[in-house]
Parts: C-alpha cells; structure tokens; sequence
C-alpha cells in the first residue's frame, strides 16, 4: 500500500508540475507574442491588440474554407464587400492578386460593367504610359500637368490622424500622384511627404479665412507660394452630405487643428452648407476668377449633381463671359460617397449616383464644346480595376479615391470614422490608437496600391486594343440592363455632338 501511495504521491507531483511547466509555457508564449505584435509595423490590428488582434487575420483566413456554410458571400457586404476590399489590400501589400477557381462575380446584376476584349490586343511592346493632361493651359499663369489618372480624394487633417496623413503624402509621392487636402486646411504633415498638392475650399473657409471667417486673398497667396500647391478646388458639395457643410466633432479638434483651420479648440467645427458668397452660376465664376487671380493656379470647384439644370446656365453664361472663365476642371462625387460624420437622411437619398451623373456632365460639357478645355474629375466607390476604367471609358479625365486609400492605410471597415474610435488609427487623435500606424509601412502601401490600380488599368486597355488607359472610349465596355443582358455603354450614352455655334471651340 505504502508503494501505491509512493507512486500516486509521485505521479500527482509530476502531473502538478507538468501542469506548471505548460502554464509557464503558455506564458511565455503569449509574452513573445504580444511582444512580437507591439514592435511589428505591418498590421495595427495587432499592434494596438496585442494577441487578441491575430483572431481577426485568423477568422479573415478561415472564412475562406467556411463561408459556404455560414459567412456571408464575397460580394453581399455593404458599404464596400468584401472582394472590393481584398483587391484593395493584396494590392497595396503589393501580393499577388490572381483568384482561382472563376469568378464570383454573377455577370447579370443591373449596372455591372463588361469589358469587351479585342481580338487583338495591344501587345507589352505597343503599349505606352498614360498621356500627360493639362489643367490651367493658357488661363492660370502655374499650369498643372499630370499623366496620373488615379489620385487621392478630399480627407482632411482632422478627420484623419496626423500619421494618416503623413502616410498618404509620402505614398502619394511615390506613387506620382496627387493628394487634396479635403476642406481642413494645408497641414505640415501635407508638405512633409512632398507629394502634388490640391487644396480645397470648403464652405468655411478652413486655412484661407479672416478673423471674420470671410476668404482672405492673402491667405489664398500664402497656401499658393508653396510649390507643391499645385491647384485649388472649391467645394460645392460632398457625397456624403450633399447640401450640408462638414462636421467634425469637437473631441477631435485639438489645439494643432483649430490652429490649422483658423477655429477655437475643442468646439465642434460645424461647415456652412453654402458658400455665402456663390449663391448662383454667376458668383461661382467670380470665385473662380477671383482665386485663380489670387494664386496663378488652376481652379475648379467640386459638387455632386442632383438638379441639373444649373450646368447648361454655367455653360452658356462660360461662352458670354470667354472661355477664360470657364473653371480648370470639375470634380464630381456620387452620392454614394463619404467618408465621415453625416445624417443618414442625406447619405442615403440625396443626389445622383456616378453612374447617372459623369455621363450627363460629360455629355453636357461634350454639347458646349468645352469637354476639351474643362477637365472631368470623377469620385465615389471607385476602388478597384474595373471600375476606374468604366470611369476613363464615359469620358473623366482623372479618377479620385477617398475609402480606397484608406483601405490601404489599413481601414477594416469598422464605422467608427465619427467616433474618434478607429480601431487602426486612420480616424482618430487617440495616440495609443495611432500607435498601430507606422508611417513607413503605410507610406509603402500606399503607393503599392496606386500604382498597381493604374497598372491593372493599363491591363484592361491592352485587352481592349488601346496602347493606354486614356484611349478607353465608351465602345469599350457594356453595362448590364435590368433584364440581366449587356447593352453597350455608347448605346446607352450614345456620343454628344456639340451644338453648332460651339462646334468651333470643339474643335
């Protein structure tokens, strides 16, 4: 009895030390691991949650053996699904982006697009970069020219994070792109990565405002005499909230952005929902006028179009007053856009999606004999491929892109851009949240994802039988009816002719 108990006696000891010994192991697992999240710099999931963090990449990775039973399909999700979404981040981890096994794409959805292929497309040796366009030409005394197509779209310094910011630029510079400010004024963290700059006017007036929040042409001469400043934009309206100025919440507005914006620190910086000095067709040609004096720079203004009668005035009241008044370009944001604090009443129902309004404004300008001398600027949901080169294929000149730089940035879509809660630093002013966001990774991807768009742009152009992106014509692509059946887009755009009295300035 005395041996049975000896062994039991022993084997409970060594069970209990056991025991010990993996729970001591497990410890220290979980110490490297969390030490290896806290120091990597690629994920800021895992930076800012430390082990807990790698669930996330772990179910993101499962769900590809398990949604068939109950995750949801690649292209169900809303705002963006999540085949948008994985595009975006193979891109700007610069992997490869081939997919197996077909396409989850139906095909029949109203609205899709197809691209017709040549059959003879444009081999490697025939093709070429993308042309080179110019804003201004002969108007602004500091012309803008730029062969980038894709470019990053309005976020101000505010609504996003300093290291966002900062990362974009740099990015933004590697890539040959540009980057607009949004409506929060030119921060240093702009400058600082050297990259092409557009800055925005918005309806407050945010870096160029008096003490009485009036347009300061001295302001306006200041942000100009930087050289990377390379046009101005003023901002009509947005996609998220057409008719209503920007919002961002007083928590984020700390003493470095109302210093910026010209605003007291801590309040809630509330935009008008108008410029009160462009209250019709003819003041917005006098603002345009007056800031391209003020700066030698190109300028345009930004809108999304929901009534539209007001464009054939601007075009008509152009051609009394010279060409030389017309604006250098025209941003135009589908109502499906935004990136930030809105009310959902605006969000969801107010103004036109993109698909209705680049075409009509194209047509528009087409009619005028301006198409030539006004350059199409184009935003909203256009992330990936495909959709970029249906926007070339309509007629835009450029494509800009908000949601799909932040996805490179490393967005996963949480929602939380107005809560100063972004769980990956991109939104907030929280430093331990921003802690998840290197500069230099980000920076990288950044530029990863521009360039690898544009290249897969090039892709879908050489398939089509064109040496380069700008030579995408509408003949090139059919979109999807509502009988699940494709239609040819210059079927249902059929090509403008301009009216004869403008025919010359067509030509």
């Amino acid at each position: 009895m005395d041996v049975v108990t000896s062994w039991a006696t022993k084997l409970l000891e060594f069970s209990a030390a056991l025991f010990i010994f993996l729970i001591g192991c497990a410890v220290l697992s979980i110490i490297y691991i969390y030490i290896r999240d806290v120091t990597q710099t690629q994920q800021a999931i895992r930076r800012n949650y430390p082990v807990v963090g790698r669930f996330r990449y772990w179910f993101e990775h499962m769900g590809e053996f398990f949604r068939q039973y109950f995750f949801a399909l690649d292209r169900d999700e809303l705002p963006f699904n999540r085949a948008q979404r994985s595009w975006v981040y193979r891109a700007a981890k610069n992997v490869d982006s081939t997919v197996a096994f077909g396409s989850s794409r139906p095909l029949n959805q109203p609205g899709d697009v197809i691209f017709l292929n040549c059959p003879f497309p444009t081999l490697s040796e025939d093709a070429v970069p993308a042309s080179a366009v110019t804003f201004g030409e002969g108007v602004a005394t500091t012309p803008f020219t730029t062969s980038s197509f894709f470019n990053i779209s309005g976020m101000s310094f505010g609504a996003l994070s300093v290291p966002a910011v900062l990362s974009l630029s740099k990015g933004a510079k590697k890539a040959g792109v540009w980057m607009n400010t949004g409506e929060g004024g030119l921060s240093p963290y702009h400058l600082e990565g050297g990259a092409d700059i557009i800055f925005q006017i918005g309806t407050a007036k945010y870096g160029v405002r008096d003490e009485q929040g009036n347009l300061s042409d001295e302001k306006l001469q200041a942000i100009a005499a930087n050289e990377q400043v390379r046009m101005f934009e003023i901002k009509m309206s947005q996609g998220a909230k057409p008719g209503k100025g920007g919002i961002l919440p007083g928590n984020k507005v700390n003493a470095e952005i109302a210093a910026i914006r010209g605003i007291p620190e801590g309040q809630d910086s509330i935009s008008p929902n108008g410029h009160t000095e462009i209250r019709s067709v003819s003041d917005l040609l006098d603002m345009i006028a007056r800031v391209r004096k003020a700066t030698g720079k190109p300028v345009g203004f930004k809108a999304v179009i929901g009534a539209y009668g007001w464009l054939e005035t601007l075009m008509e009241e152009i051609h009394q007053r010279g060409i030389d008044s017309a604006p250098d370009f025209i941003t135009i944001d589908s109502a499906d856009g935004g990136t930030g604090a809105a009310p959902q009443s605006l969000m969801d129902f107010m103004g036109l999606p993109i698909k209705r309004s680049l075409p009509m404004v194209v047509d528009i300008l087409e009619t005028y004999g301006l198409k030539s001398r006004i350059k199409v600027i184009v935003s909203g949901k256009l992330i990936n491929p495909a959709e970029v080169a249906w926007a070339l294929c309509i007629g835009a000149d450029f494509i800009t892109s908000a949601r799909g730089f932040m996805f490179s940035l490393g967005c996963i879509q949480a929602l939380q851009c107005n809560k100063n809660t972004c769980p990956t630093g991109i939104t907030t002013h929280d430093p331990k949240l921003q802690h998840g966001l290197v500069v230099s990774d980000k920076a990288e991807r950044v530029a990863h994802y521009a360039k690898n768009l544009m290249y897969e742009v090039g892709v879908i152009a050489h398939s089509c039988g064109v040496a380069e992106p700008r030579q995408l014509r509408r003949m090139h692509a059919q979109m999807i009816n509502d009988h699940g059946l494709p239609d040819s887009l210059d079927v249902i755009h059929p090509r403008v002719t301009p009216k004869p009295e403008f025919q010359q300035r067509a030509d």
